[in-house]
């Protein structure tokens, strides 16, 4: 990932630092008696993966949760394969009556029964079990009856704005499916790991992304409460990843006396920006189109576009707030409506957002040209979010129709108009599978095996940039991160082959034989 030494076949490290690159016999001649070789016998080292955006405090809270999803990621079938999961997984958990059950990965669009899950499927299983099926957009769940109970939703509770709550036909019962702010109060009900838990679950999130080549997490949504638990991990020297927190915008307060002391690195985290929701999902159809979807809304609505998750004007507030804290902005939009409302914020706003703001426009999953325009005439960086392709591109197509389906996560024009972009898996909705997230990006194949955009597929060397040296540029950090270049941190990640000279179709299947943290191997530990 160094323009000025494309390759290499050695790397002398030390002090945690690179020391030099270059020929086997040119490195050789730096040994010393007290020099550690370590023969590679045909593996490619590249510089360590940077998370583009994904959700580290959910690796840390959903060790209990049942996988709902369907295949390749997980094995629900059909409406019944989702309960038979849940039911294991509360025999698994020791679940007694009224504790808390939860799955994730539920998503309609992989089930054989060709409708939503309601609060009766689940009723009938767990009549004593508040159960809650988070929908794989992480943007909403189902619940049964005991979950809308103890949440306090009834028939009397009102849609609230920027919200979805699915009734039941002929009345005004909630049905089961709850999306973006309807959801935010069962959101809140789920149940956190306590005491000594909370830091071995952080460990073991470590080792997630270590074993998925991951040197630099991102936190996509951080509390107030799990910036103090990470900043207690660190204290107590549990975090041998860098780990970036973005602050949630409702907290701004409290990140604000936060962001001196660290702005920067304090060992291991760091307070990248502040995290703005503009919008939901598009597999969700929640996600805010300058057109409606074609196939309606999530409860069956006509003419729908999806809206934000609250009004422009509000939502232009916490973009000034947020710059006038002197604070770096990370704004999740989807869809265009929602990135029309970023960006005619941050024109109004300019002055106060600072010499190099780089804001980041998280998924800009459907832009227009003229957008991704403004993007490069304001140095903004999207984090693109190819994995849709596959999971989701076939339902997209439905929804959207050809035309924006294919637009999405445009990489390939975001490259020709100079924009340094980044691609991330968002974890818990898609896995923390940096190759597989490569593969997306390079081929845009679809579940059916369609191609998603085929004018939109990228070289795998800006595939492996984007989350490399551009996603140390997201960061601020590409100084020191993102290429094997003398001075950066020795962050590596060893792979059983090359990205850049596979067939392009097998990145795929490259397995991550090591990763390195500042020279120390943190994968396999």
């Amino acid at each position: 990932m160094d323009a000025a030494q494309p390759s290499a076949e050695a790397i002398a490290i030390g002090d945690g630092k690179i020391l030099a690159v270059g020929s086997e016999a040119t490195i050789e001649t730096l040994k010393t008696a007290r020099t550690e070789v370590i023969d590679l016998q045909g593996c490619t080292l590249v510089p360590g993966f940077i998370d583009g955006h994904s959700h580290f405090s959910m690796a840390t809270t959903s060790a209990n949760w049942a996988n709902l999803s369907g295949a390749p990621v997980g094995k629900a079938r059909d409406i019944a394969g989702v309960v038979a999961q849940l039911q294991a997984q509360a025999e698994l958990n020791g679940t007694s009556e009224g504790d808390w059950l939860v799955g994730f990965g539920y998503d309609a669009d992989t089930l054989s029964d060709g409708r939503e899950m309601t609060r009766d499927d689940l009723d009938a299983a767990f009549p004593e079990t508040p159960v809650i099926a988070i929908h794989v957009s992480f943007h909403g769940a189902v619940l049964n009856s005991r979950a809308f109970a103890a949440i306090g939703y009834d028939e009397t509770t009102p849609t609230p704005a920027g919200g979805v709550i699915v009734r039941r036909e002929g009345s005004n019962e909630p049905l089961g499916l709850v999306m973006e702010t309807g959801w935010f109060p069962a959101a809140r009900a789920l149940p956190q790991p306590q005491g000594e838990a909370r830091f071995e679950n952080i460990k073991l999130a470590q080792a997630l992304y270590a074993s998925n080549g991951v040197t630099t997490a991102q936190d996509g949504a951080t509390s107030a409460a799990n910036f103090a638990l990470f900043n207690e991990a660190s204290r107590r020297g549990d975090l041998y990843l860098d780990l970036v927190a973005l602050g949630n915008a409702e907290e701004l307060a409290q990140f604000t006396a936060d962001q001196q002391q660290y702005a920067d690195y304090d060992g291991r985290l760091k307070l990248g920006g502040i995290k703005i929701l503009t919008d939901g999902s598009p597999q969700g159809k929640t996600a805010f189109f300058s057109e409606h979807y074609l196939t309606g809304g999530p409860g069956g609505e006509t003419g729908w576009r999806g809206e934000p998750t609250e009004p422009p004007e509000a939502i232009e507030h916490l973009v000034e707030s947020v710059y006038s804290a002197g604070m770096r902005a990370f704004v999740h939009a989807n869809a265009h409506a929602a990135v029309d409302i970023v960006l005619n914020a941050h024109k109004k706003h300019l002055d106060k957002a600072g010499d190099d703001p780089r804001t980041v426009i998280i998924h800009s999953q459907f832009v227009r040209r003229d957008q991704l325009e403004d993007y490069a005439r304001y140095g903004m960086v999207p984090s693109f979010f190819s994995n849709h392709a596959f999971f989701w591109g076939d339902v997209h197509v439905k929804n959207l129709g050809p035309e924006r389906a294919h637009f999405l996560s445009p990489m390939k024009t975001a490259a020709e108009l100079g924009i340094r972009f980044t691609n991330h898996n968002d974890y818990i909705v898609t896995p923390m599978n940096q190759l597989f997230t490569m593969w997306t990006a390079v081929n845009r194949v679809s579940r059916s095996g369609q191609v998603i955009g085929a004018k939109e597929r990228i070289t795998p060397e800006q595939a492996l940039r984007a989350i490399t040296l551009d996603g140390a540029f997201q960061n601020r950090e590409e100084d020191s991160k993102g290429s094997l270049t003398v001075g950066k941190l020795a962050d590596l990640v060893v792979l059983d082959a090359n990205p850049l000279t596979v067939d392009p179709m097998a990145i795929r299947d490259i397995q991550v034989v090591a990763t390195y943290k500042e020279g120390h191997r943190i994968y396999p530990r």
